[in-house]
């Protein structure tokens, strides 16, 4: 029977192999000393702890230039917009609809109408107020940072333009015509065309590379890493979805959801640098960088060339001081427009459509007095052009025909209601 040692168990020398007794503190056939399941376990932890510091100081020794960059980017194009608005303290809880729109914020119906595409880039840089962009900035100074150290700057660069306007696609196409039954979805859909910016579309982005890249490369990451990234980044996601949802009708989740799904495909097809490794294809990532700012800076050059097409931006960063009276006459004169043409919009869904020509030219030659009465003047005009498409003269029709007016009918109700809404809180 083998003698055991004070745990109740065999104890085998890590050398030779032989039996060490119990009470021995040493191997009496090679003399190496006995190691303990405490050294044991301390050991395996040292080797953990090496690990872990080689892999911190490989990835997190270097640079993160283009990080500071975009944050430098992002707070100059906020200042500029703050000077526009006359640099009051006022502004800073909320730049205009007007300001928004000339900066480059999204706008489907200068996409659709104007064809500007270049609103599907230059919102990334774009934000609403001071709280946003402190607290969007803040959250690119802590997750940024990681990306660029992990994946290298020319990846970061094209992960963050990419998301960022994958943000502002999903923003893009889901806003749907009200009665649209996707409009019972409020969390994701917009039955309004208001004005979208923010980078919050590109650091979701950045957050699906972190949270695709804990889970891909779990197995060879340290332990404090796999806490930091992959499933340790759920909380993270669950709340800020979930202020989203209880935001909802103010916060854009479809760049948040656009975003973050980019961000996560992007992490799945693209590997890490991991630590003393070179890329085989820079030369790659380096012209998709270039591509990227060069998109970047193309956008805003277009943005400059036609920041003093913006009617209304001209009226009200350039004429601040109008005189009263002027402001009445104008408004008056607008409503009265408005009034013709919705008379218009009638006789033409009863067949007569003589008039709508002469009504549209109008209607776009008035000055709204703000940024809602000019979506709103806008989506006259569209309603009054669809209404002649449809327009015939009266005649007898079959019971079961379908009406092609019903539609245009329903969406001149709902445009009523917001105008008469505009009426009432202008007057």
């Amino acid at each position: 029977m083998l003698q055991t040692n004070l745990t109740g168990r065999p104890s085998v020398c890590r050398s030779c192999g032989a039996i060490i007794g119990a009470g021995q503190t040493a191997c009496a056939v090679c003399n190496a000393p006995l190691v303990t399941k405490q050294e044991k376990t301390n050991s395996q932890r040292l080797g953990y702890d090496r690990e872990t510091l080689r892999f911190a100081r490989a990835v997190l020794g270097r640079p993160y230039i283009f990080t500071i960059t975009f944050l430098i980017a992002n707070f100059f194009v906020f200042l500029l917009m703050w000077h526009s608005s006359g640099m009051s303290f006022g502004a800073l809880g909320g730049f205009s609809g007007e300001v928004l729109v000339a900066y480059g914020a999204k706008l489907n119906y200068r996409i659709n109408q104007q064809h500007e595409w270049w609103r599907f880039v230059t919102p990334m840089f774009v934000h609403v107020n001071l709280l946003h962009i402190v607290v969007n900035m803040y959250s690119l100074w802590m997750v940024g940072p990681y990306v660029e150290k992990l994946y290298g700057s020319a990846r970061f660069v094209f992960f963050w333009v990419l998301t960022g306007i994958a943000g502002v696609l999903a923003s893009y196409l889901t806003v749907v015509r009200p009665g649209s039954p996707w409009s019972h979805f409020p969390f994701i859909f917009k039955t309004a065309d208001r004005p979208s910016a923010g980078a919050s579309g590109a650091i979701f982005g950045l957050v699906g590379v972190l949270f695709v890249f804990g889970i891909k490369f779990r197995k060879e990451l340290p332990e404090g890493f796999k806490r930091a990234f992959g499933t340790g980044l759920l909380p993270v996601i669950v709340i800020n979805l979930f202020i989203g949802y209880l935001g909802s009708g103010v916060i854009d989740n479809a760049a948040h959801l656009g975003g973050l799904v980019s961000g996560a495909a992007l992490a799945l097809l693209v590997s890490y640098r991991r630590p003393g490794e070179r890329s085989g294809m820079a030369l790659t990532w380096q012209a998709l960088q270039v591509l990227a700012l060069t998109l970047v800076a193309v956008s805003f050059v277009k943005i400059a060339q036609h920041f003093r097409d913006q009617g209304l931006v001209n009226q009200v960063i350039e004429q601040p001081q109008q005189a009263p009276t002027d402001q009445n006459t104008a408004f008056l004169l607008f409503v009265r427009t408005m009034n013709d043409g919705q008379e218009v919009l009638q006789n033409a869904l009863h067949g007569d459509a003589a008039e709508v020509d002469g009504v549209v030219a109008k209607l776009e030659g008035s000055s709204p007095p703000d940024f809602n009465a000019d979506q709103l003047r806008r989506r006259l005009v569209i309603l009054l052009k669809d209404a002649k498409g449809i327009a015939t003269p009266p005649s007898p029709k079959p019971k079961d025909a379908i009406d092609p007016g019903n539609k245009l009918r329903a969406d001149y109700k709902t445009w009523k209601a917001e105008y008469d809404q505009w009426l009432k809180t202008k007057a």
